[in-house]
């Protein structure tokens, strides 16, 4: 069955892939709530990030309702990985910095970080934080600086806030002006969401 597209759709899909940043990426790792997993993917859509990468190592990866998650899970690619190593080679293969979020003494605050180049934040479970066969393979760590009593949020307002950091330096930086993704890349995934 052929899908009619209209012209305006298609200039509004190619105009969000021009968009697209490559180069900043989330890790989620164990997160279990569906609920926060489709939060941090809509956020990963308003703010242009390209892919994410799943560590799944000690629970099943949520599932997640349209509804819950506006549907951005069919405009957010995912990359599945079966271990610490595996996700760190192939990111660290590709020139990511991987940087975690924690309240670890060394750990920067976030304005401190520069995410206008090639860098993997990485998400952790709920309650643990990021997993400990991480470590060998972290470069750094981010927290959010806050100001009450409760130094702690929900991981997807956690994800949100990092986004928008992001997407506040890439934008100043000139990032989303010109596309990250190669022409035949965009062309392929125009059609591609086309379909969707």
């Amino acid at each position: 069955m052929r899908i009619c597209i209209t012209e305006r759709r298609l200039d509004r899909i190619r105009d969000v892939l021009s968009r697209r940043q490559t180069d900043l990426t989330l890790v989620i790792n164990n997160i279990h709530d569906p609920h926060n997993v489709s939060a941090i993917l809509r956020s990963c859509d308003a703010f242009g990030i390209h892919r994410v990468h799943l560590l799944y190592t000690e629970t099943a990866f949520p599932a997640l309702g349209k509804k819950s998650s506006g549907s951005a899970k069919k405009w957010v690619e995912t990359r599945r990985h079966q271990s610490a190593a595996a996700l760190a080679d192939h990111l660290k293969g590709q020139g990511f910095s991987l940087v975690a979020t924690s309240f670890s003494e060394s750990a920067r605050p976030l304005p401190a970080w520069d995410l206008t180049g090639k860098v993997a934040i990485i998400l952790g479970n709920e309650h643990r934080g990021v997993d400990e066969d991480l470590a060998p393979f972290i470069d750094g760590a981010l927290y959010i600086p806050m100001q009450g009593m409760v130094q702690s949020l929900n991981v997807s307002v956690a994800a949100a806030v990092i986004l928008y950091e992001g997407f506040r330096q890439r934008f100043a930086a000139g990032c989303y002006d010109a596309p990250c993704l190669p022409a035949e890349e965009l062309d392929r995934l125009t059609q591609l969401w086309a379909q969707k």
